[in-house]
């Protein structure tokens, strides 16, 4: 039975906060504690109530209308007023916006217990209560727009005598709940990282959940806001939903118990048929066409539209879903999903990642318990019509071919291709692929990720370089991997089989011999490895003998390359500033890479009450990001010395100089690498069956000279060139 409670008529408007007042204060304390102008009001005079009561308004109290000098009673007609009500400044003046315009004043509607700016438009506004307006704010064509002395605005915490249970979590991460954080206004995606790992130690779990905690008060009696020049027209229900300036709702059906966060920088948009509920939308959203989302975060400048789906998730800024589904997820910066039937839950995807039509990551439901878990690192990338079981775990850059996986997946080597070979029954892996046959589009993917990132706040130092410390302590990995396979290869060759009892170090040395020494013999091997799948069936590596020579060069490359970046004035600048350069283990924490060292002092500040709230946190995050480009120094410099096996002590102007002038050659392949690998979408005899000449192909889809990040790479070649040879010359190397 639906509970209809009665009361008087006289009791609408009044009595909003249904806890015990603070002793001295009345309902409105808080509301005037939102509102600054509070003492700009006074009361109607009688000539402006007959002119209001002339123009079919209504109220239970004309005292408790309050109004400015500047108030125009013939600017509001047919309102019903309820509790008290503070109007603004009102002039003879229409305000337009997208072809939409309509006079200034409040029209055809009912409101309760509102403060209005100056020059608002209201109109027929069928219900709008307890809310707080900005100036020249335009609402139109809404049904009902009221705000509970309970409102939370999306953020999870309880009111003054509310039940636990009416705490909102997000279920990130795991089907389960095992995961699951409190979310708040101004959540990053670090916080979410950290908050969602470590689930075993209940005083780190303890202090995100007081810092939540302390970041509101449990008072009830907040108002919604309505931020300047906002434009809310032809929405259904909105409830218990707090808005930045210069935001702009259209057709929404519901949203309830938000905060949308817009400013004059960065304006939010929603658009129509959206359903949005339990979420926190950062600065600069885009929510468009029929998005059904639930207990959710979208950081800034982050897009859903054409009916996507976002429940239980965080969705990192700059990225991008259109007519997915994803449930139970954490997702750094940068994320691209598109097409109607890729669906993602249950994963924590670390950002420059793009899900490929028809891809289905989880949701397997054939064991005896909820989904496991998907882990990918940055540039993730699962092809058409990909499936994946959980749990998997994916390094850096990893693109799946198309398949569907029916095992397990453990794939260590960054920038590979994983193939699902049906016809030899084989999981086929190739190490380097995208700089062996893809180039342009990771290079130009590093680029654009930087070119198109919108932050204003930019807390976290985002990084979008494919070599970067992650990346390349996972190539040193693979390296090892490799080694160690291809040792195994060749010692499982009868000729070649070992009577004495072999170690790892004895087979990883000669599979290096190997691979530095006669690359057309490993060409020859099939190189087999364990523990990438779980399952029964070979798993094979494929051009080693190209990779390794390849990742060994690329990392040099990558300490050179920061070693021009650093700027430093001379060779004995360089030396100081490396001269205890190790290298080290490296975590992402929501698109910001910090020394796993750095990350468990974060940790134990945190413990230990040095870091005691969200903000004091955020602040580290900065502090970590000044020190990056010098940590990322000495990681860049000690990882080419390894590769080189040279002390960082024995680092002479000699060997320095040698080294600059051999990335030039680096340099130089990977430009031609990338005109060559889009080159062949040019001269393929299937890319160009579609059209009647190279002329119309080049109409279409544009020249390849006149392809802009092609011709740009040529221009940084040179000026790679022009920077080596300075850097020799000034050093006197």
């Amino acid at each position: 039975m639906n509970k209809i409670q009665k009361k008087p008529l006289s009791a609408l408007g009044y009595n909003f906060i249904e806890t015990p007042l603070p002793k001295g204060k009345d309902e409105y304390y808080l509301r005037n504690e939102q509102w600054s102008r509070k003492d700009q009001y006074r009361k109607l005079t009688a000539y402006e109530v007959e002119a209001l009561v002339r123009n079919d308004n209504t109220s239970d109290d004309w005292n408790t209308i309050f109004v400015s000098e500047e108030f125009n009673p013939q600017l509001v007609q047919h309102c019903h007023f309820y509790g008290m009500v503070r109007i603004g400044k009102l002039e003879p003046y229409y305000l337009e916006f997208h072809n939409l315009r309509l006079p200034v004043g409040l029209y055809n509607s009912t409101i309760c217990a509102c403060d209005f700016g100056d020059n608002v438009v209201v109109h027929n506004v069928n219900y709008l209560s307890h809310y707080i307006l900005g100036n020249e704010v335009i609402i139109a064509n809404v049904n009902e727009m009221a705000t509970t002395d309970y409102a939370k605005f999306g953020n999870g915490i309880v009111k003054e005598a509310e039940s636990e249970n009416g705490r909102i979590w997000l279920e990130l991460c795991n089907e389960n709940g095992g995961r699951r954080v409190m979310p708040f206004d101004g959540m990053l995606p670090g916080d979410a990282y950290l908050w969602t790992r470590n689930r075993d130690d209940e005083q780190l779990q303890q202090q995100f959940k007081s810092f939540t905690e302390k970041q509101f008060d449990k008072k009830r009696g907040y108002y919604g806001m309505v931020g300047d020049r906002c434009v809310i027209k032809n929405c259904k229900i909105i409830k218990d939903v707090t808005i930045g300036s210069d935001a702009y709702l259209k057709g929404a059906n519901k949203l309830k118990n938000l905060t949308i966060n817009s400013s004059m920088e960065a304006s939010s948009q929603i658009g129509e048929g959206c359903e949005l509920v339990n979420g926190i939308i950062g600065y600069g959203c885009r929510v468009f066409y029929g998005v059904k989302a639930v207990r959710f975060i979208m950081a800034s400048h982050s897009q859903l539209k054409y009916g996507a789906r976002l429940i239980n998730s965080y969705l990192g800024s700059n990225a991008t879903i259109s007519c997915c589904e994803v449930l139970n997820s954490l997702i750094f910066p940068a994320h691209e999903q598109h097409h109607n039937n890729s669906f993602l839950c249950a994963a924590l995807i670390m950002g420059q990642s793009n899900m490929a039509a028809g891809a289905t990551i989880g949701s397997n439901h054939n064991s005896r318990g909820a989904d496991g878990e998907v882990i990918a690192g940055r540039g993730f990338w699962p092809g058409l019509c990909v499936s994946l079981k959980h749990n998997s775990n994916f390094a850096s850059f990893t693109l799946i071919s198309k398949g569907n996986y029916m095992s397990e997946l453990n794939i260590p080597i960054p920038f590979s291709l994983v193939v699902n070979d049906e016809h030899d029954n084989r999981l086929k892996v190739m190490p380097g692929y995208w700089f062996l046959y893809n180039m342009y589009a990771i290079a130009r993917n590093s680029w654009k990720y930087v070119d198109r990132d919108k932050r204003i706040d930019k807390t976290q130092q985002i990084e979008y370089d494919y070599l970067a410390p992650d990346s390349v302590e996972e190539m040193f990995n693979a390296l090892s991997i490799m080694e160690l396979a291809t040792g195994n290869a060749w010692y499982a060759l009868a000729e070649n089989a070992s009577k004495k009892a072999l170690t790892e170090k004895d087979i990883r040395k000669k599979g290096k011999e190997l691979l530095l020494n006669n690359p057309e013999e490993v060409a020859k091997l099939t190189i087999l490895v364990k523990g990438f799948e779980n399952s029964s069936r070979e798993v094979q590596l494929l051009k080693v003998h190209k990779a390794y020579p390849l990742f060994r060069e690329l990392i040099v490359f990558y300490g050179i390359r920061n070693i021009l970046a650093a700027n430093k004035p001379s060779f004995l600048a360089l030396q100081a500033a490396v001269k205890n350069a190790k290298r080290s283990n490296w975590q992402n924490v929501g698109g910001q890479l910090m020394k796993s060292e750095t990350v468990e002092q974060l940790k134990s500040k945190i413990k230990k009450n040095r870091i005691s709230s969200w903000n004091q946190l955020h602040d580290q995050y900065v502090e970590i990001g000044e020190e990056y480009a010098a940590e990322k120094l000495q990681h860049a410099v000690a990882s080419m010395m390894e590769i080189k096996d040279v002390a960082i002590k024995n680092l002479s102007p000699e060997l320095l100089s040698a080294w600059l002038t051999e990335s030039i050659n680096t340099m130089e392949w990977l430009t031609a690498q990338i005109k060559r690998s889009r080159e062949k979408d040019y001269i393929n005899p299937f890319r160009q069956m579609t059209y009647q000449s190279t002329k119309e192909m080049d109409a279409v889809i544009g020249k390849l000279e006149d392809n802009s990040f092609i011709n740009q790479t040529a221009t940084e070649l040179e000026e790679y060139k022009n920077n080596i040879q300075k850097t020799i010359q000034e050093w006197e190397l």
